[in-house]
């Protein structure tokens, strides 16, 4: 049996709730969570023995400045689970984090706790990935037929909701939207198929306006013990999302990924490891390239240096206690 991903270098004084393959969660008490993305990087479901620096800082700041956008209207298209992510916020709401701040600073989201929904909302607005796999060879994507003679990473007339099942192990399964409605209900699937796809029309929006392309990404909901439907988990990021520089788009191609793609290409080129634990060593030249990927997507949608970048503050929050005002 392979060994257990590491924890932060150091422990937080705070119960440990779960530990996924990036992130780990910890109960802050009052209904509240700590959410704290690690360097960890895994690809082909595999876990690497190397961090990816300041990966998890990208992960929390990016989805800390998307909810920030997200959600600036009045009314909200949808409310999230973000109580805080400024770190002087987070230690005035959980003063016990104070002496472990170096450890979680700008990489910690103080969030409330919810009940998931067991759907990946999935929503594609270009032909890539295992969407172009699925078109090649049954000329369906989420199982509904699309227009003949489409070309790799073409962009979609429409943006297309393409949901999954939540893998805890392994890979997450494609399904149909009546297997969403077959699990949540015909109102409920719904509204989180048009709450996923009005969030990515407007995060594509946003994106282009920057110079990139939000190709595909993935949203989570939870309901919250007021049940309340809440945005959850990690948001656009280069980790849910599949980003391409707009200038080096072009349809009939593959375009290159601003995420971690310098570790996939770098593991797709080793004919002899079958894709389990363990990994193969990653040499330090793609851990540089796949951290300068990350840090040239921040750049490009914040319009600032990683370094220079200040969390945002969610007004709307009463972190005190993790209830909305």
């Amino acid at each position: 049996m392979a060994a257990s991903p590491p924890l932060l270098q150091s422990r937080l004084p705070l119960p440990l709730v779960h530990r996924g393959k990036v992130r780990e969660m910890y109960d802050a008490g009052d209904d509240r969570l700590l959410m704290v993305a690690s360097d960890r990087i895994s690809a082909f479901d595999v876990v690497m023995a190397e961090p990816i620096p300041r990966k998890g800082e990208v992960l929390t700041l990016i989805t800390a400045w998307w909810l920030s956008r997200l959600t600036a209207e009045d009314p909200p298209l949808v409310g999230h689970h973000a109580l805080a992510v400024d770190p002087d916020q987070i230690v005035d709401a959980v003063p016990a984090l104070a002496s472990s701040r170096s450890t979680w600073a700008r990489r910690a989201i103080l969030v409330r706790r919810t009940d998931p929904l067991p759907v990946e909302c999935v929503v594609r607005g270009y032909l890539a990935g295992s969407a172009w796999r699925e078109y090649r060879e049954r000329g369906t994507l989420a199982g509904e037929p699309l227009p003949p003679d489409l070309v790799r990473s073409q962009r979609l007339e429409e943006p297309i909701f393409s949901p999954a099942t939540k893998a805890v192990e392994g890979h997450d399964e494609n399904i149909p939207y009546l297997g969403v409605v077959d699990r949540l209900g015909r109102k409920r699937a719904a509204q989180i198929r048009d709450l996923s796809l009005a969030l990515y029309r407007m995060g594509a929006a946003e994106a282009v306006s920057r110079g990139v392309i939000l190709a595909d990404t993935k949203f989570e909901f939870g309901v919250d013990p007021n049940g309340e439907l809440l945005l959850i988990d990690e948001v656009l990021t280069p980790d849910s999302s599949r980003y391409w520089p707009r200038d080096d788009y072009r349809a009939g191609s593959s375009p290159p990924s601003l995420d971690k793609q310098p570790v996939r290409d770098y593991l797709a080129g080793i004919p002899d490891w079958d894709r389990s634990p363990p990994p193969p060593a990653l040499p330090p030249s793609v851990v540089e390239a796949t951290t300068r990927r990350y840090l040239e997507l921040f750049r490009r949608l914040t319009g600032v240096e990683l370094d220079r970048f200040r969390p945002p503050t969610f007004d709307s929050a009463d972190v005190s206690d993790g209830a909305a005002r």
